[in-house]
C-alpha cells in the first residue's frame, strides 16, 4: 500500500491546489487565534503542505507511515530549500520529541485510517503532543462522497506519459471504499509499464469524528464545507474540522 502510488502521487494530485488550500488553512489558524510556529503535518505525504507552511517560516514536522512518500518529501523540501523534519510513523503511534503549537492533516488522510479505535488513538496522540489551547485542523471525505461520488465508480486519469485506472468498490456495511489503482507509465520507446497499488478509505460520520475528538480532549470550534466558513451541506464532499486542545483548569 502506497509503495507504487507514491511515485505518481504528485502527478495525480496536480489539481489539489496546495497553495490555496494551505492559505485557507492558515486563515483558519488566524481566525481562531492560534497561528503555529512549530507545526505537525500528520500524514504529510510528499510534503506539499509542509513546504507551504515552511515558506511562511513555520517550523514543520512532517509525519507519514510511508517510507516511499517521505523519501519524495525530503527531496521536494530539499529542492525548495526548506528544512522540514520528516519522521516515519503511524498516526496512532505518533511519538514526537516535544510539543507542537499546531497540527494539520490534509486531503482525506484521516479517511485512510479505517479502524475506528486506531482513529481515536491517533487523535489522542495528536492531543498528547499539542499544546493546550492550540488547534488541530483536518479534513475528511464525507459519507456523501463515499456513497455517491467514489461509490463503485471507475475513473480514468490521463497525464503526460501516465495513464491511471482508479477503480472503487464501496461496502455499505463497513463504510469502507476499496480503491484499486493501475498505473501505465510510458517510457522513451513508447512502451507502457504497468504498476498497481491498493488503498482504502472509510467514511466517518460527523458524530463518529466528534466523539473521537472529544475523547482525545479536543473541543470542536467549527466544521466547515471545503474552502468555506459555512456548515457542510447534504451534498458536501469534503468537510473541514477545526478542533482546539482543551485547556485544563
Amino acid at each position: 500500500m502506497y509503495s507504487e502510488f507514491s511515485a505518481f502521487y504528485d502527478i495525480l494530485m496536480s489539481d489539489a491546489d496546495y497553495k490555496n488550500r494551505a492559505e485557507y488553512i492558515k486563515h483558519l489558524f488566524e481566525k481562531f487565534g492560534a497561528f503555529p510556529t512549530l507545526m505537525l503535518d500528520l500524514a504529510c505525504g510528499t510534503g506539499a503542505f509542509s513546504n507551504e507552511f515552511a515558506r511562511d517560516n513555520v517550523s514543520v514536522i512532517g509525519v507519514d507511515c510511508s517510507p516511499e512518500m517521505l523519501s519524495i518529501a525530503r527531496e521536494n523540501s530539499g529542492k525548495q530549500g526548506y528544512d522540514v523534519l520528516y519522521l516515519c510513523q503511524r498516526a496512532d503511534e505518533l511519538d514526537l520529541y516535544g510539543t507542537v503549537d499546531g497540527a494539520i492533516c490534509c486531503l482525506d488522510s484521516i479517511n485512510h485510517i479505517t479502524d475506528y479505535e486506531e482513529l481515536s488513538n491517533a487523535f489522542k496522540k495528536v492531543s498528547l503532543f499539542l499544546e493546550e489551547g492550540k488547534l488541530f485542523i483536518f479534513d475528511v471525505n464525507t459519507p456523501y462522497k463515499h456513497e455517491k461520488v467514489l461509490a463503485d465508480n471507475t475513473f480514468v486519469i490521463e497525464e503526460d506519459n501516465l495513464f491511471c485506472v482508479w477503480d472503487n468498490n464501496y461496502d455499505e456495511d463497513t463504510k469502507i471504499t476499496n480503491i484499486n489503482l493501475d498505473f501505465f507509465l510510458c517510457d522513451d520507446s513508447g512502451k507502457y509499464e504497468r504498476k498497481s497499488d491498493y488503498i482504502e478509505e472509510r467514511a466517518y460520520t460527523q458524530d463518529e469524528i466528534s466523539k473521537a475528538l472529544l475523547g482525545a480532549e479536543f473541543k470542536i470550534e467549527a466544521i466547515y464545507g471545503d474552502f468555506t466558513e459555512e456548515a457542510p451541506k447534504a451534498d458536501t464532499e469534503r468537510a473541514v474540522y477545526v478542533a482546539r486542545k482543551v485547556t485544563k483548569k
